[in-house]
């Protein structure tokens, strides 16, 4: 019987399981274990904007943090991180994607005004220099950290098991920690949100590595649900 490890922050992935026990029903096996936490940079001040641009709901959070105003254009990376922001009162749009999707959604609609990223230290894409490479004014302010966590003495005993083990991961982020953290004896089943995530556990010898349909939470959900049944 396989055991679902889920390395997502703490409220992401609790959230994550209940979306695969939706599908497959009570019961999953599963254990949580966060490799990072998401800790504010101190003493901030963010410029005025006209819109924000965010590739994460920790970036609506710091622009909740900072004092941007309701009601500012939010353009978010997809479906959930729009969701966080529509919450927090901003007009979110969703590109329904990746970071990938989100410049092709500013690059069709090219807002004036000015843009402001609010983003972690650890980031991919160079979202602000391409955005100014097609003539838009932005800007970008680091106003998290993504601290690494050790793995927990239980997902340490189920990776040095027998059963095997289906991990989702969702950001390059988090795999390249996961990868640096770990000793695996059990097989492992990884599925990866994007091809950059597959790219950074290439060497770790896992049993099987999948890359979801979409870089987005329901192709996570579909593909971890379609690995598990397999495995099991």
């Amino acid at each position: 019987m396989a055991t679902l490890l889920i390395t997502r922050p703490e409220a992401a992935a609790r959230r994550f399981l209940s979306a695969v026990e939706a599908e497959m029903g009570p019961g999953v096996r599963a254990v949580l274990s966060p490799v990072m936490r998401i800790v504010p940079v101190p003493g901030l001040s963010v410029p005025a904007c006209d819109a924000l641009v965010v590739t994460s709901e920790h970036g609506v959070s710091a622009a909740m943090a900072l004092g941007v105003p309701a009601g500012t254009r939010c353009y978010c990376v997809g479906d959930q991180t729009a969701q966080t922001a529509r919450a927090a009162g901003y007009d979110a749009i969703s590109a329904g994607g990746d970071a990938e999707t989100l410049l092709a959604l500013l690059a069709k609609e090219r807002p004036g005004g000015r843009l402001l990223h609010l983003r972690g230290e650890h980031a991919r894409g160079a979202v602000v220099s391409r955005l100014r490479s097609m003539g838009l004014e932005a800007q970008e302010v680091i106003a998290y950290r993504q601290e690494p966590l050790p793995l927990t003495g239980a997902a340490q005993k189920l990776l040095a098991g027998n059963d095997p083990v289906v991990l989702p991961l969702f950001s390059p982020r988090s795999a390249s920690i996961f990868v640096e953290a770990v000793d695996i004896r059990a097989p492992l089943h990884i599925v990866a949100m994007s091809r950059a995530v597959a790219a950074e556990v290439a060497d770790l010898g896992a049993d099987t590595v999948m890359v979801a349909d979409r870089p987005d939470g329901p192709a996570m959900i579909a593909a971890t649900c379609r690995r598990l049944d397999a495995v099991n």
